[in-house]
C-alpha cells in the first residue's frame, strides 16, 4: 500500500523535472531537428536507461558516495560540464542536413546517451531526491529500488520523446542552410549554457 501511495507523487516529480528544459530536452531537441525522430529513438532509450541504472544504484549505496565525498561531486561538474560544452560545440557547429557528407554528423547512441547521464549533475540530483522522497521503506530494497526506477523513466519517456517530436517538427520549417546554421547554433548556446546552471 505504501508503494502505490507513492506513485502519485513520484509522477508528478518526474513529469515536473523531465518535461522541463534542461541538458538532455535540448539535445534531444536538436537532434529530432537534424535527424529525425526515429534517428533519435536510441538517444532516447540512451537517456532512460542511464537513468535507470543510475537512479537504482544511488538507491542501492551509490548516493552515499556522492554525499559524503564533496569531491566526487566538484569532479562530476568538471567532466559533465567539459562534456556538454564538446556536445554543444557538436551540436552549434553541425551543418544542414542537405548538406551533410554521407556518415557525417550522427546522432548520440544508445550507450552515449546513457553513460551521460553518469555524468549529469541534473540526474544525479534528480535521482537523490526521487529515491530520498519516494523508495518505499518496507519490502525489498532491490526490488524496491528497481520497480521505482523503472516506473520512473516510463514516466519520463514521454515526456522528453515530446522534445524529440518537437525538434523533428522545427525541423521540416528550416528550408535554408542559413535557417540550419541559426538553429544549431542557438541550440549549441543553449546546450552550453547548462553549465552555469552545473557550476553555478
Amino acid at each position: 500500500m505504501e508503494a502505490l501511495a507513492l506513485l502519485g507523487p513520484a509522477a508528478l516529480y518526474m513529469i515536473s523535472m523531465t518535461i522541463t528544459p534542461g541538458p538532455n530536452n535540448v539535445m534531444l531537441t536538436a537532434s529530432g531537428a537534424n535527424y529525425g525522430f526515429m534517428r533519435t529513438l536510441p538517444h532516447i532509450f540512451g537517456i532512460l536507461g542511464g537513468c535507470f541504472l543510475l537512479f537504482a544504484g544511488i538507491a542501492l549505496g551509490l548516493g552515499l558516495v556522492f554525499e559524503r565525498y564533496p569531491v566526487v561531486q566538484t569532479a562530476l561538474r568538471i567532466v559533465g560540464s567539459g562534456y556538454l560544452l564538446y556536445l554543444a560545440w557538436k551540436i552549434a557547429t553541425a551543418p544542414p542536413p542537405d548538406l551533410r557528407r554521407r556518415g557525417e554528423g550522427r546522432p548520440l547512441s544508445f550507450w552515449q546517451a546513457a553513460a551521460f547521464q553518469f555524468a549529469n549533475p541534473k540526474a544525479w540530483v534528480m535521482g537523490l531526491a526521487l529515491m530520498a522522497g519516494f523508495l518505499p521503506q518496507g519490502g525489498d530494497t532491490i526490488m524496491n529500488a528497481l520497480m521505482l526506477a523503472g516506473f520512473a523513466e516510463l514516466v519520463a519517456l514521454p515526456c522528453i520523446a515530446l522534445w524529440a517530436g518537437f525538434g523533428t517538427a522545427i525541423g521540416r520549417w528550416l528550408h535554408t542552410p542559413r535557417a540550419w546554421r541559426v538553429f544549431n547554433g542557438v541550440m549549441g548556446g543553449l546546450t552550453a549554457a547548462c553549465v552555469y546552471f552545473i557550476l553555478g
